[in-house]
This record gives structure tokens, sequence and C-alpha cells, in this order.
């Protein structure tokens, strides 16, 4: 068994007007995507956080662009330390982040997209039991074809090459690259990523009490305070604007 902590680390870039969750503008507007975008990270720091006074757990924000430090600060709990994303490409950034954070000391290194403000910490838990386990590839897919999270105690670059990010592609091809490699796949509960229109209903649906389709009967999703308020604004704001 493992006895050093497993890091847990949110992939994030800090929010900026028109730089932030574009494909959300419209119906956002561009300092509503930065607004949300924060609230986002806010929710899912929260979820880590509790995890992590229950967990041999080091929550991280693996973040980008260089000096928004501060900025970054602002929208995490104490407990969170930082570490700043490579250039490159995406898979670039995964692997690098994946050996950033193993070398920091930790037996296990999870990251998580910074779009799931609602992901339970009983996934976050079920992730970190996997990668504890062993040497695997630990996923929790996306209703979009994607992976909400990504968990390795060692670093496995094949994972990360020639994969057509941001296409519904990326789950089947890294669970295929993980085969050829003779890795185990060790797969969670499946979440979903706020990154369009579409979703973003999804997300305002589950907020308002509703069962999505995807979800187990035995896994709720986070309560996401910040984004839950934010949506409730916004629909306010919006239904005053209609009249």
């Amino acid at each position: 068994m493992m006895t050093k902590p497993v890091a847990i680390g949110i992939m994030c870039k800090t929010p900026i007007p028109g730089a932030s969750k574009t494909r959300l503008s419209p119906p956002l507007s561009a300092a509503e995507c930065a607004e949300i975008s924060a609230c986002f990270i806010r929710d899912l720091a929260k979820t880590i956080d509790e995890l992590s006074l229950s967990a041999d757990v080091v929550p991280y924000a693996v973040y980008t662009p260089k000096g928004s430090e501060e900025s970054l600060r602002r929208l995490l709990p104490d407990s969170f330390r930082l570490a700043l994303q490579c250039d490159g490409g995406f898979g670039v950034r995964l692997l690098q982040g994946t050996i950033d954070l193993l070398n920091d000391g930790n037996s296990g290194a999870i990251l998580v997209n910074s779009d799931s403000p609602t992901l339970p910490k009983a996934v976050l838990r079920q992730a970190v039991d996997a990668v504890a386990s062993g040497d695997n590839v630990t996923l929790s897919p996306a209703v979009d074809g994607g992976y909400t999270l990504i968990g390795l105690s060692k670093p496995h670059a094949r994972l990360f090459e020639d994969i057509p990010w941001s296409t519904s592609e990326v789950y089947r091809l890294t669970l295929e690259r993980a085969r050829e490699i003779g890795l185990p796949a060790k797969i969670v509960h499946g979440w979903y990523d706020v990154d369009d229109k579409a979703s973003l209903k999804m997300l305002e649906d589950e907020l308002s009490g509703k069962r999505l389709d995807f979800m187990a009967q035995d896994v709720a999703g986070a309560s996401a305070p910040a984004t839950r308020k934010f949506i409730r604004q916004w629909r306010l704001a919006s239904e005053m604007l209609a009249r």
C-alpha cells in the first residue's frame, strides 16, 4: 500500500473576461463567463479540500497563466498548493502536470478538469483509492466522450499521445493507449463537463433538483454553492430583462 499522499490537481486557467469559458457565450457575456469559471473553481476546490480532511490527499491548482497567482489564490482554500502548467499542447501539459505532482512527494496524481463544479466527493474518493491500488490509469468518463479526471501513480507518456483533445474520442482513445502499453484501467463513476450551452442546461437542471440520466442512484452531485448562487442571480437578471 502507498504511504505517501495522493495529489488532486485542478487543471485550470485563472478566469479572465474574454479568455474564459468562451463557448458559453452566448448565452453568457464575457464577464459572466469569467465569473462562472471562478465559481466552478471555487466549488471544485471546496470539494477537494473537504476530501483532504478525511483522506491522505494534497490539493493543488495546476494553473496558467504565470503571474495570475494572486487572483487564483482568492478562489482557493488555504490547503491548496500551486503548480504552474508548462507550455505546449494539452496532452503535454497533462503529462507534465502528472510528473510535477509525483515529483512533489506524492504517491499518485489525479488531474481534474475545472468544468465540473458538482463533481461528487465520492467520485474523487473512488479515484484516490484506485490510484493508490497500484500502477494503473484511473479515469472518470465524461458524458461528452472525454474524461473528467485522470489518475496515475507513474507517468505514462503514451496515454497522452495522438489524442484529438476536445473531441468525443478522448476517453475511447485513452483506453486504447492503455491497452497498447498493457496498463490496467480503473474506471470510476462518470460525470459531465460544463463547456457549452447544452451542458450549461444540464447544470441548471441538476441544480434545480433533477436527476440526470447518467447519474447512479447512490451518487449525488456536490452542492456547488458558488455556482448555484451565480445561476440563480443570472436567471433572475435574465427574467427581468425579458419583461
